[in-house]
């Protein structure tokens, strides 16, 4: 359990280069046979290459100009989420009752317990509306290595199917949750880009399991960590399959609830096609998780932030409670992502 301390693909180079030829023209044929193949040859042996992995960057550049300039004019990207409504989400795995609340419950009794959270929050804060959320962890740390020695499991398609296809019976977005283990983000994201397709469908990143710097250790053993880079590896990487298939921001989640779990946070970069979210992760009583929220998300600001709610675990021991929408709002800066779990 998660305890509280005091508290681009940038592209992935494919390294292509593509091979043009120009042929002949089919004219009348003038001089010998040997000079014809002679300005064939000549034809031949003078290629021209094209850089893809330079026009993409371009391309991508253009994007980002294109994107920076909206945002100038109107203050976000048609589409964004994130700060016009509240999003506010239930956290798990539905093959698992033990990750969290999603999944742990029968689907529409938890549906049924969803709707009547989601009006509280829209009654503590009429003025901003609430986008209801599923976050299903998708690739998850496992408690030995498997045949690749990486220690993670990815849900099958299937699986991640069936969850999507619950958040769009409910009219939900959806977050699929990464947890890397010994393997990394670039390794592992693309497996999931042909969801991220879908405009519905966002992303989570969990630094406490991420191990690959720690070579030996099981998960649960240590908190991992993540650096600025591995945040921005994943912001142009989400930047990319938004450009490219036209959709609107997509919002990334980032878990902390220690400082080593995030670092060099000066130097994550902020694009408008991808809004971050520095989510709180830790349980304990009130006091403590404000002091968390403090620490390691309010001290060290990068774009927005969230603030997560253990049903199992914040109201013990009593009497400790599990904070109310009301408190959470009065929050400053107040978070525009809420997560049970």
């Amino acid at each position: 359990m998660r305890y509280l301390s005091s508290l681009s693909l940038g592209l992935t180079s494919l390294g292509l280069a593509l091979t043009l030829t120009t042929l002949p023209g089919c004219g009348s044929r003038s001089g010998t046979d040997s000079e014809n193949a002679t300005a064939v040859a000549d034809t031949v042996a003078k290629p021209v290459v094209v850089d893809t992995i330079q026009l993409k960057r371009e391309a991508m550049r253009r994007d980002s100009l294109k994107a920076d300039s909206i945002v100038k004019k109107s203050g976000q990207l048609p589409g964004a989420i994130l700060p016009g409504k509240r999003i506010v989400a239930f956290y798990g795995n539905i093959r698992s009752k033990g990750m969290g609340i999603l999944g742990r419950e029968p689907k529409e009794q938890m549906f049924r317990k969803f709707a009547g959270v989601l009006k509280e929050w829209q009654a503590a804060d009429p003025s901003r509306p609430v986008q209801a959320a599923l976050h299903n962890v998708t690739i998850t740390a496992q408690g030995t290595p498997g045949k690749d020695g990486k220690w993670r499991l990815m849900n099958s398609k299937a699986t991640i199917e069936e969850v999507i296809g619950w958040a769009k019976e409910h009219n939900c977005i959806i977050f699929l949750d990464v947890q890397p283990g010994h393997s990394t983000l670039q390794a592992e994201l693309p497996k999931l880009e042909q969801y991220l397709k879908d405009p519905i469908v966002h992303l989570g990143i969990d630094p406490e399991f991420s191990l690959s710097t720690m070579p030996g250790v099981r998960p649960n053993q240590r908190i991992g960590t993540l650096d600025a880079k591995d945040v921005n590896f994943t912001v142009n990487f989400l930047a990319r399959i938004v450009s490219e298939n036209k959709l609107p921001p997509k919002v990334l989640t980032v878990h902390r609830f220690t400082r080593k779990m995030i670092s060099n946070y000066k130097n994550i970069k902020l694009d408008p096609r991808v809004q971050i979210v520095m989510h709180m992760d830790g349980h304990g009583d009130p006091t403590l998780k404000k002091d968390s929220y403090q620490h390691y998300i309010v001290n060290e600001p990068v774009q927005y932030t969230g603030f997560k709610l253990f049903y199992e675990y914040d109201a013990r021991p009593k009497p400790h409670h599990i904070m109310t929408p009301a408190e959470v709002i009065a929050l400053k800066p107040s978070p525009l992502y809420i997560q049970y779990q």
